[in-house]
């Protein structure tokens, strides 16, 4: 397989080119920075990229975010991250553009070679690979950002009849309940997802963006 390297770390970088090429891949780029990692992969349209979560300048977030803008400009690109961090944003954006296969492995739980090697294999081939850790941190986040969460199953129900168009006196005639039980509804999803008193048709809007987008 073609893969780039993006780590700032030069003796870990270099292991990771020598135990790629030794197990019979081919390291098209060795980068220590978020741009050149960007660069590489523009140029190179590698079959995998493993990627470091903080490189230079301010040793953050700056590998997963250039992974973020390297699958924007070609979609597509299996990314492996490696990292001794879980950043919950940045892996969250990874998973949730849907452009390509996606690894999140964390340094201190890959113990075995034959283990990591396996983890890159099946990346490239389409799979995605997150670390426990990972899995569970981007349920938590979820689980609290989740806007729908604070509504009633009868609450959910309605905003779904809204989703699909339906006024507060079709919704009524379909669940079989008064005109004035569904304002009430309404009224309740507009408070609990955060939509303050604006035009009612636009509020309507935003609370059905927020339940596709859930």
């Amino acid at each position: 397989m073609r893969v780039v390297v993006a780590d700032d770390a030069v003796l870990l970088r270099e292991g990771l080119v020598r135990l790629l090429e030794e197990s019979g891949h081919t390291v098209v780029a060795a980068v220590g920075d978020g741009p050149s990692l960007v660069e590489a992969i523009v140029e190179c349209r590698p079959e995998v990229a493993i990627v470091d979560v903080r490189m230079p300048p301010s040793h953050t977030d700056e590998g997963l975010r250039a992974a973020v803008e390297a699958r924007r400009r070609v979609p597509g690109t299996p990314i492996l991250v490696l990292s001794q961090y879980v950043e919950v944003s940045y892996a969250d954006d990874l998973l949730a553009d849907r452009a390509g296969a996606v690894g999140y492995l964390l340094k201190d739980r890959v113990s075995e070679v034959a283990e990591f090697l396996d983890a890159v294999r099946r990346v490239a081939t389409g799979a995605t690979v997150l670390d426990p850790e990972v899995v569970s941190q981007l349920l938590v986040r979820r689980r609290r950002d989740d806007p729908l969460r604070s509504l009633t199953p009868r609450e959910r129900e309605v905003l779904g009849l809204m989703a699909e168009g339906r006024s507060n006196t079709a919704i009524a005639r379909k669940l079989v309940v008064t005109d004035g039980a569904v304002e009430k509804h309404v009224k309740n999803i507009f408070t609990k997802l955060d939509l303050p008193p604006d035009d009612e048709q636009h509020r309507r809007v935003l609370a059905v963006l927020a339940y596709l987008q859930s």
